[in-house]
């Protein structure tokens, strides 16, 4: 199994489309449905054995979720912050502006 390259909490822009991020879940490769792969045009279509990276993501026009290769996310060092609105319910902002996971309610 591959490591994740990048970690919970961190900021990530898509290499090829202009959007950024928050990670906030990993999945060790691959876990969507087959119909999600079969819409990626085929020239850009990922591999399904690496980290896939479940982002709080946000472009110029609205926030959405994302779901992201690795080979697709390089680090975003702007230090800008993410508007996402679903920031505050998973993360804590540290105080060098990076994002650290709340810990999780247990039911």
């Amino acid at each position: 199994m591959k490591t994740a390259k990048f970690r919970i909490g961190q900021v990530v822009r898509h290499r090829i489309f202009p959007f950024r991020g928050v990670i906030f879940d990993v999945d060790p490769e691959f876990a969507n449905t087959e119909e999600w792969y079969e819409a990626i045009p085929a020239e850009v279509r990922p591999r399904k054995d690496q980290p896939f990276y479940h982002l709080l993501a946000e472009n110029d026009e609205t926030e959405y979720v994302a779901y992201v290769s690795e080979q697709n996310l390089v680090s975003d060092e702007t230090g800008e912050p993410v508007r996402h609105p679903q920031l505050g319910e998973f993360f804590d902002k540290t105080s060098d502006g990076h994002y650290a996971p709340k810990p999780r309610a247990h039911h």
